[in-house]
């Protein structure tokens, strides 16, 4: 036990910081559209020139060149407008560094591991848990090729975090790349022309609070109009007063919609974003705003009445329900998702899954979901797990990265918690320990199922090697001893805290025989049945030992 990694203890994942509803909007007109487009085309290079500023400042970027471009964009949109890009543009700077130190730790891991198999001799074999050398001189020899690959691509990316350069494109890195292989993506130069260009459109706001309904420049009244804040130059296409153009469809989220009302009803802040699907020829409209800093209930609350383990796999989630004391309850539940196909399939799967999962919790009456902590970002290099390619594309196309936050957001609603436990030996000791006691001839039990059950008792705080329970405690019950029914063993363990109400109570009386075999009335009938064979009368005869005297 002394190899094994110290473990976290599980935690009540925060609920969701904010919030984002989408509807469509229908009817437009074909004016609509055409300002539509003029306004985002005008916003999109705006923001493209401040990107490029932004990125051409780097590391001297201060509160005062923040001023100075805010002041030239106002010039040529209006003040709301340049608040929305400069932030937006922030937000993308700091993205683009937190992707480029990940990127460095990446190389970091493949530079170590290839140096250390490098440092064995050629065949030999590594340790449970150190990989040893490689396997053939061919593969020796790509490998230190590969090392200096490596440290030069690390060389470059800590040059450029040093200088504060980052690599970003507006539209997306893999879109561009697209226009190379526009007959493997079978699309045409003008589809993705078309498509390039609305990936590139600026049309979302910030709100504000005090202001009306919410945002000054994108507005959505409660009725469901929808106003824009032309910018300057396009002020002449306002068709109402004060440089703003009204939509001629109206609009209605059929997701949160009362919450929303009630925030546009009391001009609290909401952003706004619209944008185009060329796939679909429509046009969405987004609404987001933040929550409040809530504190979280504690983990004991969310215990109370038992809890939901679930195991994360790459095309389903394995589910059991447990009681308080740890113990499984009924028949383990899979919710099953198909992750091949687009972005936009594979994300309304998990979230097909995900709401089964919480339908099937609010019927089993349980407060508290267990899932795995888990993260991948470094345990799937090519490095770690060489030509085990089958492997690497399982692990990285499992959803552990939205999971947890996604299921966080679709429980808030539920009043459902989520706890995140440490990973850590669930499957290997779930297996181990639950797999094979709860096989039966009717029931098959999977390695995924076990790990689901060792998931919940570790946020349970229990020990995932099964014992008895503090339920079977309460009625005088013990674990059996490994072989037989003798003690010779030695003392019989027991689960129950000295909390525990019941303890060291007997187990209550239960008519009948004790084995299943034998009907509950066997006592009964055999008190009254007529003996077949006949015995000797003095065998029957009753006989009473007399009193003893007492004497001085």
């Amino acid at each position: 036990m002394g190899g094994l990694r110290e473990l976290s203890a599980p935690f009540v994942a925060p609920w969701p910081a904010g919030v984002a509803v989408r509807t469509r909007l229908k009817n437009l007109t074909t004016r609509d559209e055409e300002v539509l487009c003029l306004a985002g085309t005008h916003l999109g290079a705006l923001a493209s020139h401040d990107l490029k500023a932004r990125c051409a400042d780097g590391l001297d970027h201060s509160t005062d060149t923040w001023a100075a471009r805010k002041r030239g964009l106002t010039a040529v949109s209006s003040s709301r407008w340049a608040g929305s890009v400069t932030k937006a543009t922030h937000d993308q700077w700091a993205l683009a560094r937190r992707g480029q130190a990940a990127y460095i730790q990446n190389l970091e891991a493949g530079i170590r591991t290839i140096t250390h198999r490098l440092s064995f001799p050629v065949g030999e074999k590594g340790s449970r848990r150190s990989p040893g050398g490689y396997r053939s001189k061919p593969e020796w020899f790509a490998k230190t090729r590969r090392l200096h690959v490596l440290k030069d691509r690390l060389a470059r990316a800590r040059a450029d975090r040093e200088a504060g350069r980052v690599r970003i494109v507006r539209g997306g890195k893999r879109l561009l790349g697209t226009r190379h292989h526009l007959d493997a993506a079978q699309l045409t130069e003008t589809q993705w022309r078309r498509r390039w260009e609305a990936e590139r459109w600026f049309l979302q706001a910030d709100g504000e609070s005090g202001k009306r309904f919410g945002n000054e420049t994108i507005r959505v009244a409660p009725d469901g109009e929808v106003s824009i804040k032309l910018p300057a130059p396009l002020a002449g296409l306002a068709n109402a007063g004060r440089g703003r153009y009204v939509l001629t469809c109206r609009v209605a989220f059929a997701h949160r919609g009362p919450e929303w009302a009630d925030r546009v009803e009391a001009n609290r802040a909401i952003a706004y974003r619209i944008h185009y699907d060329t796939d679909r020829d429509r046009w969405y409209l987004t609404a987001s705003w933040q929550y409040p800093p809530t504190k979280t209930i504690p983990l004991e609350a969310a215990l109370t009445h038992g809890v939901i383990g679930v195991d994360t796999n790459a095309d389903h989630l394995a589910a059991w329900r447990l009681d308080r004391h740890g113990n499984p309850i009924g028949q383990p539940h899979r919710f099953h998702f198909d992750l091949r196909g687009s972005a936009n399939h594979r994300d309304a799967q998990v979230r097909h899954a995900l709401t089964r999962l919480l339908h099937w919790a609010k019927v089993c009456g349980v407060a508290a979901i267990a899932v795995e902590d888990l993260d991948f970002d470094a345990e799937k290099t090519r490095e770690k797990h060489g030509g085990r390619k089958r492997f690497r594309q399982l692990i990285s196309g499992m959803p552990t990265g939205k999971l947890r936050a996604r299921l966080t957001s679709m429980a808030d609603q539920t009043g459902i918690a989520i706890v995140a436990v440490d990973p850590a030996y669930t499957s290997k000791w779930g297996a181990q320990h639950w797999q094979k006691p709860l096989t039966t001839t009717n029931r098959k039990t999977s390695r995924h199922d076990a790990a689901s059950i060792a998931i919940g008792r570790r946020a349970q705080g229990h020990p995932i090697r099964h014992g008895v329970s503090p339920a079977r405690r309460a009625w005088g019950g013990t674990a059996p001893p490994h072989d037989d029914q003798s003690d010779r063993r030695g003392h019989r363990t027991v689960q129950a805290r000295p909390g525990t109400l019941g303890r060291e109570e007997p187990r209550p009386r239960v008519p009948g025989p004790r084995t299943r075999c034998v009907s509950p009335d066997a006592e009964r009938t055999r008190a009254t049945r007529t003996p077949k064979t006949v015995r000797d009368v003095r065998s029957q005869q009753e006989w009473v030992q007399d009193s003893l005297l007492l004497t001085e």
